[in-house]
């Protein structure tokens, strides 16, 4: 989504640059991307395996992951009320933010070059602390899309139209309480997987298994609501009237929030989200 996109349907006129509204966010996302270049290199050089995989897959997934989640709360955060990113306390959470996430990526990436579990480690006490540890951290990075949310929601001087204007919003709320539901449910099993698989069958790239449940599945739908809905919310204002896109983006985010719920039950139940045929 870029500006141009969004121009015709905004009232006002709004600061160009990524970096002008939230510049430690859209810094830390451009940083970590930029990452990725060391990290491919190690994957390229370094073969190791863990669990199937490449020891550095999983630092890759959270380098692209991260900096996606950056970059779209910087672009969203002009709509957030004039002055609120330059309050100290504000500031103050901002870098909490960044400094949960830099840590989560250093969990990740140091176990990957142990050649060890970053996840469900929980083998020692000391591991099991840092798991735990860890899990806070994930909840203050992710915090961040429900305070953003519920400031754009309030500001009535977005200039935004009213469903595209409501579709950001919601889609930042809904992204906090449905990631938290999964994630935090995730976190208490001994695994992603919720059976035991047979033949390792997987979805090509992404790895889902196709054997049994697999929570990462609705954990990605989750996650990615604050891309999905404000791009509904753009074609509803684009090709609707205004009286009804905003009841389209309802009904958009109650069908999205439909189904991940039922992605997350069927994999509670050890059912993979595309089975083997």
């Amino acid at each position: 989504m870029t500006d141009m996109a969004f121009a015709p349907l905004s009232r006002s006129t709004r600061k160009p640059g990524l970096f002008d509204a939230e510049p430690l966010f859209a810094a830390t996302g451009l940083l970590i991307g930029l990452s990725l270049a060391p990290t491919l290199a190690a994957m390229a050089l370094d073969h190791r395996q863990f669990l199937g995989e490449n020891v550095w897959l999983k630092p890759i997934k959270f380098q692209i992951a991260l900096t996606l989640y950056l970059l779209t709360l910087a672009y969203f955060a002009r709509w957030l009320p004039t002055g609120m990113t330059a309050r100290r306390s504000y500031r103050l959470y901002s870098g909490v933010v960044i400094f949960a996430i830099v840590a989560e990526l250093a969990w990740v990436s140091g176990a990957a070059m142990y050649g060890v579990a970053s996840h469900f480690n929980v083998t020692t006490p000391v591991m099991q602390g840092i798991y735990g540890l860890m899990g806070l951290f994930a909840v203050l990075l992710t915090s961040a899309t429900l305070v953003h949310g519920i400031a754009i929601w309030r500001n009535p001087r977005t200039g935004l139209a009213p469903a595209l204007h409501l579709s950001i919003a919601l889609a930042l709320v809904l992204t906090f309480i449905l990631t938290l539901m999964v994630a935090g449910t995730m976190a208490s099993l001994p695994g992603h997987l919720v059976g035991t698989p047979l033949t390792g069958a997987t979805v090509p790239i992404i790895g889902w298994s196709r054997e049994v449940g697999d929570m990462r599945a609705p954990h990605f739908f989750a996650t990615h609501m604050m891309h999905a809905l404000p791009v509904a919310g753009l074609l509803a204002v684009a090709l609707l009237p205004q009286r009804l896109a905003s009841l389209a983006v309802w009904a958009f985010a109650i069908l999205l929030t439909a189904f991940i719920t039922a992605s997350f039950a069927g994999a509670l139940a050890g059912l993979p989200l595309i089975p083997q045929f």
